[in-house]
This record gives C-alpha cells, structure tokens and sequence, in this order.
C-alpha cells in the first residue's frame, strides 16, 4: 500500500504538473520560433457542418461574412446532414445576399461531421481550410491571426482560442475555468516546443494539400491534427485567434459533451498510436503519452490513492492529513455541484476541484465505453 500511495501520487503529480514543467523546460532550451506574417493572405474556405441548426446558422454565417479578411479570398461551404428544421432555407437565402461566396451542400442521409467534413474538402477552392462549429461566434481578426502563421512553411495546422460567453456576450473567465487557462498556457508551451498535441475544433486551420479523407467514427478535431505531424508538419496554438461560444448552462451538458469528446479521443488514439511509439519521434511520442493517454488514464491513480490513503491513515500522521485533505477536495467538488446546481456562481475554491472531478469521471465513462466498443459518429446541436 505504501508502493500503491507514492506511485500514484508521484503519477497524478506527473501528469498534471511534472509533464508541464517539463515542457516549459524543454522549451525554454529548444525553442521552434514560428514565422509569421501579417501580409500572407491565401485563398480560405471556412467549412461549416450543420445539423438542425435554426437557431444559430445565420448568426454563424453573417459572423463568418463580416470577417476583416478579403472577400474575393475567401469562402463559406456549409453542409446539411439531412436538416429537418429550415437551415438549409437559411443557409440559401443568406448566399444570396453576401459579397462573400456561401454555397450549401446537403448529406443525405446522416452521417455525422467527419463525413460532411470530408465531402467539403473536396469542393473547396482555397488553399486554407477553416473549421468552425455551426453556433461559432469568431472575433473579426480571427481569419488573418489563423493564416498568417502558415507563412511559415513548417506549420501545417493552426488551432485558435475558445472563450465562453454567457448569454448576455459577456465573458466567463478565461475560456470557462481555471482548466482553460491552465490548458491554453500549455498549448502555448508546446508551440514552443514544436507541436500541440490537442486542439478546441472550432477555430482551426490546415493545409488543403495535407487534408486526410477520415472515417465517419473518427474525432476530426483530434485526428486531423495527428494526421499532419504524420506528414512531418508543425500543430501550434495561435492565442489571439478568438472563438466565442455560448458556455454550457449546467453540469449534466458539460459532463454528457466531455464524455463524448473523451470517448472519441481514445478511439483517435487507438488509431494513431504509432506516434506513441518512441523510435518514430521520441519527443512526440512523449506528448502525446503524457498530455493525453495519462490523462484520459488519470482516473485510475486517483482511485488506487484514495484507496491507499484510507488504508494507511490509521497507521501515521501524514497519511491521516493525506486522507483527510482527499475527502476535504471531495467535499468542495461536491459543494460546487451543489451550488452549479442551484444557478450559484462559483468561486475557484469550488470550481477547480468540481471541473477537475467533472472530467476524470467523464473518463471514467468513456473509457468504460471504449472498452464496450462504443462509437459518436453523429451529433445534435448543443443545448446551454
């Protein structure tokens, strides 16, 4: 049982401060500066799938119009996984009034964003491909802050920043919560570095050249990415690339939406776990173990240290401190719960331990579902 607390707590330590540190570190010696240039303005296609999104389609599309880029350099394809609600009316009746090209497709029948993804690609005439969520509020600068990065020849894809907004457009902390800022100061860090290893989705940018068809059931938002450091390319994280996005109005949306995206994930990473091999790229493969296969995994160190914590609290005083600061964090994740539940703002004493036991049990699921051979392909627009 002492094995089981100190390498357990010696693992979570790792995963969520040691692996970080590390590449702060490493970055700090080895720095991949990225050559950026305001002037570089390619032709774009923003790619937009869309489900039953009414509500928000046409917002999404006149944000896309007023864009502070070239009208004539860029376009916005749209494609309808067999909508049923009048987005397709929308989609057209806006075309027809923006100086910016909009053209429609329509998937019939459903088959969920990767394959619409893919069939964009396709159709799509510029040398950038753009993707964003059908209810994604981007600032004006967005596009030019994206592109510009691509003026280095080494950078293949580019991810931005999310920020959540509440209802009334003003902001909710720095992306949500202190993950987002913990997770964005990350990124930052392995752009340093080299590469990111996880992107937001909806504020992301690639070569069309290094574009891969995917499967119907894989993440293109996870998958797309390790596909271009397949081909020798560069991820980075471009911060002053804004996305706004309404946040999440309870904890049951966020969890349900963390699950999918977790369950996904592991099933991206079964796919491209040939990166995870260290004679490929040892660098690489050392990211994308610790920033994403530990974490999905972090669950299972977290229960084997509580476990050994009540076992060995009896038996010395560190280990009783050590039990009862587990059940004191138990105890504010549950109260913000609690409080979340009742419409209670909430401070980060309550927030960061709720969040942080919000998304291992969302692991805990996914995995769980993994392992079941469950698949998302498909989708519904978000509810919040």
């Amino acid at each position: 049982m002492l094995f089981i607390f100190w390498f357990s707590f010696f693992l979570l330590f790792y995963i969520y401060f040691g692996y970080p540190l590390a590449v702060k570190a490493l970055a700090a010696v080895r720095s991949r500066p990225i050559n950026k240039s305001e002037d570089h303005q390619p032709k774009v296609s923003i790619l937009v799938a869309a489900y039953n999104e009414a509500k928000d389609i046409e917002a999404t599309l006149r944000n896309k119009i007023a864009l502070d880029y070239p009208a004539d350099q860029m376009e916005i394809l749209v494609i309808s996984d067999e909508s049923e609600d009048g987005t397709d009316q929308i989609v057209e009746r806006v075309a027809e009034e923006s100086p910016v090209t909009v053209r429609l497709f329509r998937q019939v029948p459903r088959q969920g964003k990767t394959s619409g993804l893919n069939t964009l690609s396709q159709h799509a005439q510029g040398e950038i491909l753009l993707f964003s969520d059908a209810n994604s509020q981007w600032d004006t600068s967005t596009v030019s802050r994206l592109v510009r990065n691509f003026n280095d020849p080494n950078v293949g894809y580019v991810t931005g920043k999310m920020i959540y907004v509440h209802q009334d457009g003003s902001l909710v902390g720095d992306g949500c919560s202190a993950y987002m800022k913990y997770e964005n100061w990350l990124r930052c860090q392995e752009t340093r570095l080299g590469s990111v290893v996880g992107v937001d989705g909806g504020i992301d940018a690639m070569r069309k050249a290094l574009y891969k068809p995917l499967r119907p059931d894989q993440l293109p938002d996870f998958v797309q990415p390790l596909k271009v450091v397949e081909q020798g390319y560069r991820v980075v994280y471009e911060p002053e690339a804004l996305l706004k996005e309404d946040a999440l109005t309870d904890g049951s949306s966020e969890f349900s939406m963390r699950v999918r995206v977790s369950l996904r994930a592991l099933w991206a990473l079964k796919d491209m776990r040939h990166l995870m091999n260290p004679a490929r790229d040892g660098l690489f493969a050392w990211q994308m173990i610790s920033h994403k296969l530990l974490r999905y995994a972090a669950f299972v160190p977290m229960v084997t240290l509580a476990l050994a914590t009540l076992y060995l609290a009896p038996k010395a005083g560190i280990y009783k401190l050590a039990a009862l600061g587990y059940v004191g964090f138990v105890l504010l994740a549950w109260r913000g719960h609690k409080k979340e539940a009742s419409g209670q703002s909430l401070s980060a004493v309550y927030s960061v331990p709720y969040y942080f036991m919000l998304l291992n049990l969302a692991s805990y699921e996914a995995c769980i579902a993994f392992l079941k051979g469950e698949k998302k392909v498909i989708w519904n627009p978000r509810k919040g």
